[in-house]
């Protein structure tokens, strides 16, 4: 397929790399900083643009993959006619992309991509919604080259996936970070907790994860959970989030 992109941010680079190298044919790359556009566009060998006004309509494939916050005007920006335009959006209704093509869709995975990271995209699944099913069967096609796991989701379902996805990645990092922060200002090292941290990931793929709750807060120790509150006491901010983590701890299990 002819595919051009709309941004050039992490997201982008990973697929325009991974569609360029399983054969898809680059177009053109689209962003509004120029020296952005050529980085990537050198990558897969592809025209860089930063206007929209300078895409070409000679694409099968426009993949707008920017922040969810731009979509929408760059949807209401664009018109390609028949050709296929996706977002890569969790959040965002699929509706959005109604006036930029007669064939619209999503294409969303729930990680987290890092520019020159390495992905194993036959670990990584993509969420897909398309306006009909045979605009979801091309879908599929297009990213079945490169995962194995493809979903079909509604709208509804994928926002509730992006929800949980946003619990169990940026905030479990934001308690790590934490967690390192209350380490490193006592002076221990935080890479005592790295072992803890694999082995609790690790126990998700076990089964029903509430019954593997564990602390002092499902044992109903008062005296430990009454020490922890103490030693964050002179930080409301964290005392309260200590609290009612510590709530639902207690009442996740009832």
């Amino acid at each position: 397929m002819r595919i051009s992109f709309i941004g050039s941010g992490n997201l982008a680079t990973h697929l325009a790399l991974a569609m360029y190298n399983r054969g898809h044919k680059i177009e053109q790359v689209c962003s509004r900083t120029m020296s952005h556009a050529e980085l990537l566009a050198g990558r897969v060998e592809a025209e860089p643009v930063d206007n929209l006004a300078n895409l070409r309509k000679t694409a099968n494939v426009y993949i707008i993959a920017v922040s969810d916050d731009a979509i929408a005007d760059i949807a209401s920006s664009i018109n390609f006619g028949n050709a296929l335009v996706l977002h890569t959006s969790g959040a965002m209704p699929i509706d959005i992309l109604s006036t930029a093509s007669t064939r619209y869709g999503v294409l969303w995975a729930p990680q987290s991509f890092v520019r020159d990271v390495a992905i194993d995209y036959n670990t990584i699944p993509f969420c897909i919604e398309g306006c009909d099913k045979p605009t979801e069967d091309i879908i599929e096609e297009l990213i079945g080259m490169i995962s194995p796991h493809v979903y079909r989701l509604t709208c509804e379902q994928r926002q509730y996936l992006h929800l949980s996805a946003v619990f169990v990645n940026n905030f479990a990092n934001t308690l790590y970070a934490v967690a390192q922060d209350l380490c490193e200002s006592r002076g221990v090292p935080f890479q005592l907790l790295h072992p803890l941290i694999s082995t609790t990931a690790k126990r998700v793929s076990w089964g029903n994860i509430s019954y593997q709750l564990t602390g002092p807060a499902v044992r109903g120790d008062e005296k430990t959970i009454n020490l922890h509150r103490h030693l964050i006491a002179d930080d409301p901010h964290l005392l309260s989030l200590y609290n009612d983590l510590t709530f639902m701890l207690q009442h996740k299990r009832k």
